[in-house]
């Protein structure tokens, strides 16, 4: 399909002709990254009866719909159609319950399914992950095809005691590197035991100890680290461990066990700090460590200026530190796992992961205007890993779906927020578009170890939601990427297949 002029003028349609970002309701609100907010929800109870009777339970339907536009297809067969145009239409939503408090205890579980609705039936049946952009919207197979899901994604008991919460069980984890990231159909969840306090003056210091994670397409908790590799030859379960964009392919099970002997389950120790008490400055750090692979520590500050009574302005910057401890030895600098003796000279040192990044912004807003411009570049050590769903340049760089975390990558992005509905002249309607360009590391590309060519990606979201329809907003969202061709010296021939169109149509109603 070639929709390329169609989609550069739908985009502008939108941008330019076209309430808040979040979907509200009287007790929720979704967030930009689809994730629920709860702004009404059960209190303190008289008895154990009232935990359950004193309840409530939050319904959600979803539907999602996706088009995939390459702009050269590779081809027709099954080991060439990962690049076929495709397109996929999905249902699904969740039933979440949540008890009342009997002496600060309480508990939440959440229901989550996916079906398929329509999908291309051109496409051979042994294709694996066939459907790049549906990739998550369904549950993922043992052999990687797609099919509809369920599971209960959230289980836990908590217990609240003054201004310290503490969760146990399977959960909802947000920080930089750990995200829900439910812009599919099921979030992002891990099994976890979680303590948040509040008692220090405009702090807030959480404590995580977290076991295991279940990956938006998948219905088992698995390893937060090892990728879907169990034998010595590779063999992918990809139900069984992590196959997501961003996990780093040589810390397969298989490597794990034979090349550093560790664990392949793995637990990770979080901690996060936030502190509020100069005034106009957010200081946030985190830290992750997981024993025996790598260690990583972030600090981040932003600071707001007014500038007169109508805008502020609010620089800021982040800086991440990936400690290697013993994830090199088994996987190499490299995400796709490939640092070998032939491609070696694409990294520092192709066998420690320890790497960095730096990132600066500047955050310009006006009522319903705002403008930001950010900048990230990645040390040429070794790629940043996190397979959580959290994005390390997320909020500064990163754009829809990509990767700009590998090493020696220059990005830069700007990105404008317009609401319509609080301007007065679209009610509901509120639309944001963003440009980002990524300079990838050629040495990398024609070593092998990396399969990234530069690129320039423009994206555009828009949310609308109408009165008449109460609890339901409509999301259209459209990224172009135009990449340069790849050509590697392991393979000397160059290929351009990395160019497309994404395009994807979402409807949310809150029940």
């Amino acid at each position: 399909m070639k929709l390329v002029n169609l989609s550069i003028a739908a985009a502008a349609a939108c941008l330019f002709a076209t309430s808040a970002h979040a979907l509200k309701s009287d007790d929720r609100n979704i967030k930009g990254n689809y994730q629920v907010e709860y702004t009404k929800a059960p209190g303190d109870v008289n008895s154990f009866a009232e935990m359950f009777s004193e309840g409530e339970v939050y319904g959600r339907l979803r539907s999602n719909a996706f088009l995939w536009d390459w702009d050269n297809e590779q081809g027709s067969t099954d080991a060439l159609a990962k690049t076929r145009d495709n397109d996929m239409w999905g249902l699904g939503g969740s039933l979440v319950a949540k008890s009342g408090f009997y002496h600060g205890f309480g508990a939440t579980v959440g229901f989550y399914g996916a079906m398929q609705v329509l999908d291309d039936n051109t496409v051979p049946g042994n294709t694996t992950n066939f459907g790049k952009a549906g990739k998550d919207m369904y549950h993922t197979r043992r052999d990687g095809t797609e099919g509809g899901m369920g599971v209960f994604a959230e289980a836990y008991g908590e217990y609240k005691n003054g201004k310290t919460d503490v969760k146990v069980g399977r959960q909802i984890i947000d920080s930089i590197m750990l995200a829900s990231n439910d812009t599919k159909m099921i979030p992002n969840t891990f099994e976890a035991a979680v303590v948040e306090n509040k008692d220090i003056k405009d702090t807030s210091v959480r404590v995580g100890y977290i076991m295991s994670q279940k990956l938006r397409d998948h219905q088992s908790f698995h390893s937060l680290i090892a990728s879907g590799a169990d034998s010595a030859t590779l063999s992918t379960d990809k139900t069984a461990y992590n196959d997501d964009s961003g996990t780093h392919k040589g810390l397969s099970a298989y490597n794990i066990r034979t090349k550093g002997g560790g664990d392949v389950d793995p637990e990770m120790v979080l901690v996060t700090a936030t502190n509020k008490s100069i005034p106009n400055l957010k200081l946030d750090g985190e830290y992750i460590g997981l024993n025996g692979f790598f260690n990583t520590a972030i600090a981040e500050a932003n600071y707001q200026i007014k500038l007169n009574d109508a805008w502020t302005l609010t620089p800021g910057v982040r800086y991440l530190r990936q400690m290697d401890d013993g994830a090199g030895k088994i996987g190499g600098a490299a995400l796709n796992g490939n640092v070998t003796a032939a491609s070696a000279k694409g990294y520092t040192n192709p066998t420690s992961v320890d790497g960095s990044i730096i990132m600066a912004r500047l955050v310009a807003a006006s009522g319903p205007l705002e403008l930001s411009a950010g900048y990230s570049k990645i040390s040429d050590d070794a790629d940043i890993i996190a397979p959580w769903r959290g994005f390390p340049t997320g909020g500064y760089t990163r754009s829809m779906a990509q990767v700009d975390w590998i090493a020696n990558t220059k990005n830069w992005a700007v990105k404008a927020v317009y609401d319509f509905g609080k301007a007065g002249l679209v009610p509901g309607l509120l639309v944001a578009a963003d440009y980002e360009n990524m300079n990838f590391d050629d040495a990398k590309m024609l070593a092998g170890s990396s399969t990234f060519s530069d690129r320039t990606i423009f994206h555009v979201d828009a949310w609308q939601t109408f009165k008449a329809l109460p609890n339901t907003e409509f999301k259209l969202r459209f990224a172009t990427i135009t990449a340069d061709p790849v050509t590697t010296t392991a393979v000397p021939v160059t290929t351009d297949y990395a160019s497309y169109n994404e395009y994807r149509f979402e409807i949310n109603y809150l029940f």
